[in-house]
């Protein structure tokens, strides 16, 4: 999962970098707050962090290194494919979320978990209504429409402290 936050933060620093929309800043800010959180785990768990001296971009797991090339690849071809991968990242890190929230029965971990995913909620609904702006119609990639419908249609979440995301 640090893996996956990071994923997220570095995307959006690229995407910044390159159209400047603040939405990817502000987003890439709350991705480092992710990233902290998961960190806090691994501590505590006396985990690896395959994090640590990783610079922008660059991932030990492959696969997440080669998701992060193609997404970066496509988000720089215009503005609304950068709005449109950001959504996408949201969609994929929900549906890992609750995949490894079903996996644990540790309360810290699944609180930590679950408040990562309604800030993954919070970022999908501002990429689409961002998207919504532009004049164009965000359509899932991954999560079942009922679910992301769900999501966009019911109104930005706060965090609830302990690793809280915003």
């Amino acid at each position: 999962m640090i893996e996956e936050e990071k994923l997220a933060h570095d995307v959006y620093i690229k995407l910044y970098e390159k159209w400047g929309l603040p939405i990817f800043n502000n987003i890439a800010k709350s991705e480092t707050t992710h990233v902290e959180s998961v960190r806090l785990l691994l501590k505590k768990y006396n985990l690896t962090d395959p994090t640590t001296s990783r610079g922008i971009g660059e991932f030990q797991n492959r696969d997440l290194q080669n998701l992060y090339n193609q997404l970066v690849e496509q988000g720089m071809k215009s503005e609304i494919d950068a709005l449109k991968v950001g959504a996408y990242i949201e969609e994929i890190d929900i549906i890992d979320l609750q995949e490894r929230i079903a996996q644990t029965d540790k309360i810290d971990i699944i609180t930590v978990y679950e408040n990562l995913m309604m800030g993954s909620r919070n970022h999908l609904r501002a990429f689409v209504k961002t998207l919504s702006n532009y004049g164009v119609t965000y359509e899932p990639q991954v999560l079942p429409k009922d679910e992301f419908e769900a999501i966009i249609n019911s109104p930005m979440e706060t965090g609830q402290g302990r690793g809280g995301k915003p």
